[in-house]
């Protein structure tokens, strides 16, 4: 570990990405509960896990403390966020990270397995557009093991009910102001003080690097979804937990 991040808070850096998501996402937890309830109920306990494009790790976190007998591959490109994830889970033999990207037809050999129970990823894949989010798919379907599961939370859109549309994010973004008026810091003010941290400073302008300004894919619906999962060798796949601006879609191998 760098000088500079020894001593570092890794765990408050945790906590503080969880409260700016979930000033976009104020029933994220809800989504969490819901996700490992489904891994529990298809795959059990102590399933061997894939936290896909991982991020801090948020999704082992809550694996690893409702199944102590979980183990969890976190995978991911952005490199101030996996030291994050690296630095809150140090010492834990059950948790391995991977720096890898996604679009990268060949980031699945890098992993330390070649299947797994369950694949999970939340609130990562919408800035894919529909082609690379489907090859990617098509990977995750190689992953899975027979009567395992995969699971994707995120922003997917419903191109057919644009007013319902219109309301839902009109009525979010009234809540997200009142909730940046009270001090909720967004995902610019998040990064900016990254950025100023002796221990994310350096990870976080080699993120900018990478990625530029972060920019959304084309977020298709929960049907398309569920038709590329088909596509992508899964026998089952449909929506298990949905908030208006939110799917939980579920696919099982």
């Amino acid at each position: 570990m760098a000088e500079s991040a020894r001593g570092t808070d890794w765990r408050s850096w945790q906590e503080s990405w969880d409260r700016q998501q979930e000033w976009y996402m104020p029933d994220r937890e809800e989504r969490f509960r819901v996700m490992l309830d489904m891994v529990e109920a298809v795959v059990g306990p102590a399933p061997r896990v894939l936290d896909l494009a991982c991020g801090t790790g948020s999704i082992t976190d809550r694996l690893l403390k409702r199944f102590p007998e979980a183990t969890s591959t976190g995978v991911d490109l952005d490199p101030a966020l996996l030291a994050i994830a690296r630095g809150t889970f140090e010492g834990d033999d059950r948790v391995t990270f991977v720096t890898a990207d996604l679009k990268d037809p060949t980031w699945a050999e890098r992993l330390p397995h070649s299947s797994y129970d369950a694949v999970l990823t939340a609130t990562a894949l919408h800035w894919l557009h529909s082609e690379p989010l489907a090859e990617l798919y098509g990977r995750v379907g190689q992953l899975v093991r027979d009567g395992g599961v995969f699971m994707n939370a995120d922003h997917m859109i419903d191109t057919e009910t644009p007013r319902i549309n219109a309301a839902e994010r009109a009525h979010r973004h009234a809540s997200m102001d009142r909730a940046r008026a009270g001090g909720a810091l967004d995902w610019a003010d998040w990064w900016a003080l990254a950025a100023k941290d002796p221990a994310l400073a350096e990870p976080t302008a080699e993120r900018y690097r990478i990625y530029g300004e972060h920019a959304d894919g084309d977020m298709p619906s929960p049907r398309w979804h569920a038709a590329a999962l088909r596509a992508a060798g899964f026998g089952e796949a449909r929506t298990v937990w949905s908030s208006p601006s939110d799917t939980l879609m579920l696919a099982l191998k």
